[in-house]
């Protein structure tokens, strides 16, 4: 048991991606859709490749959303809808009617019979306007001339016009008056029924939906039945409209029928199988081209969490509503890969991600062709992503690869340019303004995952920044060396195609731990005064080699990332404090050479053995007395030289073609430098 878990500790970063591998296969095929996969490609307007196609089965065919959605539409527009008629609204205007009517006529003279005509004239006014009810005119909900009037639990069809509405009460009062000969009373009558008369039909949206919902069920989704063993389709013939209906009816019946409690286990498992190989690639991938990257699990983490969420994303899409699948900013996982490792990863990852929902999206030719494109001019087109305009322009040629591949598929499968559906391409435009917010999605995951941007890289370069304006005005010498540093290096990585940005950043900050003892470095003694007169040489040494400590310390106060913060650690390798040691050499024989020599460790990169070069060089360089082109070519050799056969640069994937490259620009920026003509005859 202890052996196994020793061994458990030993390999456990090899057992995290085993653990990260299952997981994610799990996860990926958790999210596709619960379905068999009909084994068929067919597009419109193109041969059918096949041999001759009989039906497996019976099977009905399915009406397309659009003549289905046509249908709701015709049955919608055709309903008519159905109001209520409250009776107790007539009963209580009514009785408040014939109290208002005691009270208005019992002071009058008039005689017994007169009162009563005065009221019977009331009652058949009540009963003329609530015959079919009063309907106020908020509550007509459309222009149609007819509605349901539902009245004691009936329902009865009626023209508008039948029913009352309050402007038609004077109307009623006038005519029903006029019959009496009771003309005399209208005004007074007009007041009372104005502040009595109320309206009793309502519309009924329980009833009304209730009943649409059930015309709506009774819409046929199919448009009849195929029979097991008819001919769908012949070989060679091409396929048409009627065909593209039956087939994708039967694929929808194929794919449904598959997924059955006896077939689902089988088609999960060959699920994935396909999704294990897929990934099986990629890690194989890192392990062969990418061993740093292979070797680090947080980038091997952010890689497949970026798999997920397209992956996600998509699917969610698909479930939702397949037409908005373009929706998805897929290329946005080439740009962050890019942005973070490199192009040839990127676009890799890209296309097996794509490969992978191929299995989700229908026509799945299509989507993997224009996908993988749009890949391909994401690589190609992205550089320098912390320019802005750069951006824009890459997102415009992206979107226009989507615009002209529809373009491309649409006349393949009609021949013409008839009933292009312009939706899509506000798609497409959607997906490109949505691919826009990968600047602050790149800044997100240099917060989560600790990586490092070229945008990052761009704002630490500003000499203006809070570290390096310290740095400044503390050892302005340091700071000029630094900036130095930074121009030899940054030439450097360009000539070898090293990654210049993050040399010249690294290079800006290499130093900044002599910020704590600035006048026991020389550059930034202004007088005669050297503090290290008075130290012993081990002493002396000791703080010399504390700088690369004291800056690794103040780089993590600051949150500077640790892809700067490793040339810190590794400008000055394993050297030794050459002086120093040779000063106690010459006090004792017996020196201890560790006490004189960096921690290290030793450069692991092209970038920063660049910078250990450029930085012995330029700090080096300040010894020479009369350069001429002969002495600084002998003085670049003899320090380069002197640091691979002290094994610095064995950790370092840089080769010995391009450390010559390197030492040529360093000579020829020294020459630069100082200045040198040809030296003229006297």
């Amino acid at each position: 048991m202890r052996n196994f878990l020793d061994s458990l500790y030993k390999n456990h970063s090899l057992v995290y991606k085993y653990f990260l591998y299952v997981l994610t296969v799990f996860f990926i095929v958790f999210f596709f859709p619960r379905g068999g996969k009909f084994k068929y490609e067919f597009q419109k307007g193109k041969p059918w490749q096949y041999n001759n196609f009989y039906a497996p089965f019976d099977f009905s065919v399915i009406k397309s959303e659009a003549e289905i959605a046509k249908e709701r539409q015709k049955v919608k527009n055709n309903h008519i809808e159905y109001y209520y008629y409250d009776p107790e609204i007539v009963q209580e205007v009514d009785s408040l009617l014939q109290e208002e009517l005691q009270m208005a006529f019992s002071a009058s003279d008039l005689s017994g019979a007169e009162l009563n005509r005065v009221r019977l004239v009331a009652k058949e006014v009540v009963a003329d306007l609530y015959e079919n009810g009063i309907l106020s005119k908020i509550e007509r909900r459309n222009t149609k001339n007819s509605l349901y009037l539902v009245k004691n639990n009936e329902a009865k069809k009626l023209q508008f016009k039948d029913i009352h509405s309050l402007s038609d009460v004077e109307g009623v009062i006038r005519e029903k008056l006029a019959q009496h000969g009771l003309t005399a009373y209208e005004s007074a009558f007009q007041e009372l029924f104005f502040n009595l008369i109320k309206p009793n039909v309502s519309f009924d949206a329980d009833l009304t939906n209730k009943e649409l919902e059930s015309e709506y069920s009774k819409i046929s989704y199919t448009l009849g039945n195929v029979d097991e063993g008819k001919l769908i389709i012949a070989k060679g013939e091409v396929v048409e409209d009627e065909d593209v209906r039956v087939l994708e009816s039967l694929k929808s019946e194929y794919e449904s029928e598959l997924w059955k409690a006896s077939n689902q286990y089988y088609i999960l498992f060959g699920y994935t199988v396909l999704v294990a190989m897929v990934l099986m690639m990629l890690f194989l991938f890192f392990k062969k081209y990418r061993p740093d990257i292979f070797k680090d699990n947080t980038k091997v983490t952010f890689i497949v969490v970026n798999i997920l969420i397209m992956v996600f994303l998509t699917t969610m899409v698909v479930k939702y509503n397949v037409a908005y699948v373009f929706v998805v900013p897929l290329c946005i996982l080439p740009l962050i890969l890019k942005t973070f490792f490199d192009p040839r990863l990127g676009l890799f990852v890209h296309v097996l991600t794509v490969l992978i929902l191929g299995f989700v999206v229908p026509n799945s030719f299509e989507y993997i062709f224009l996908q993988t494109l749009a890949g391909i001019v994401t690589i190609l087109s992205v550089s320098e992503l912390y320019k802005r305009a750069n951006l824009f322009i890459s997102v415009g040629q992206i979107t226009l690869v989507y615009i002209i591949g529809y373009f491309a598929f649409h006349m393949i499968h009609e021949g013409n340019l008839d009933d292009v559906e312009w939706m899509a391409f506000g798609f497409f435009l959607l997906n490109g303004m949505i691919t826009l917010f990968v600047q602050p999605l790149i800044y997100i995951y240099e917060k989560i995952f600790g990586l490092v941007s070229d945008v990052s890289l761009l704002e630490l370069s500003d000499t203006n920044s809070k570290l390096l304006k310290e740095l400044s005005n503390k050892a302005p010498g340091t700071f000029h060396h630094s900036l130095q540093v930074a121009n030899l290096a940054e030439a450097a990585a360009n000539e070898i195609g090293a990654n210049a940005m993050l040399v010249r950043v690294g290079a800006l900050y290499h130093d900044i731990g002599k910020m704590n003892n600035p006048t026991y470095f020389t550059e930034n003694q202004i007088t005669n005064v050297n503090p290290h007169d008075d130290l012993e040489p081990t002493e002396a040494a000791s703080i010399i080699i504390n700088h690369v400590i004291a800056g690794i310390e103040i780089a993590r106060k600051n949150k500077v990332p640790d892809r700067v913060i490793d040339f810190i650690r590794t400008h000055h390798g394993t050297s030794l404090v050459f002086y120093f040691y040779k000063k106690q050499q010459a006090m004792d024989e017996e020196v201890n050479e560790e006490d004189f020599r960096y921690p290290g460790p030793v450069p692991f990169s092209k970038e920063t053995a660049i910078l250990m070069m450029a930085d012995s060089i330029e700090a080096a360089s300040k010894s020479l007395k009369n350069p001429t082109f002969l002495v600084i070519d002998e003085f670049v050799e003899r320090i380069i030289e002197g640091q691979i056969k002290a094994e610095q640069f064995l950790n370092a994937n840089i080769t010995f073609k391009e450390i010559e490259a390197v030492k040529k620009v360093l000579k020829q920026k020294l020459v630069n430098i100082y200045h040198l003509r040809v030296e003229y005859p006297e």
